[in-house]
């Protein structure tokens, strides 16, 4: 159970600092939004399932909702990097 917890609290430190990053950068488009939290969700439905006693298709989709959202979380923040240079440095 400890190593559950561990886990989820090491999913939503990632989770949060990815949201962190990308707001603090700027807005970005709405379609890279949309794919952050799609696979936010993803992790959240995984953590679900592991709630309601169904452990192992429950990690599986959490696992693949973290690798989602750490790709799909870098690109949004990378956009929003290169939105701000470009606004506040003219490259």
């Amino acid at each position: 159970m400890n190593t559950v917890r561990r886990t989820l609290r090491g999913v939503w430190m990632s989770v949060g600092f990815l949201a962190a990053v990308g707001l603090s950068c700027g807005v970005a488009g709405a379609a890279d939004k949309t794919k952050v939290d799609a696979a936010t969700k993803q992790v959240e439905q995984g953590a679900k399932q592991m709630g309601h006693g169904e452990v192992v298709p429950g990690v599986k989709q959490t696992a693949k909702g973290i690798g989602n959202t750490v790709v799909e979380g870098a690109k949004f923040s990378g956009e929003n990097i290169k939105e701000f240079f470009k606004k506040n440095f003219g490259g």
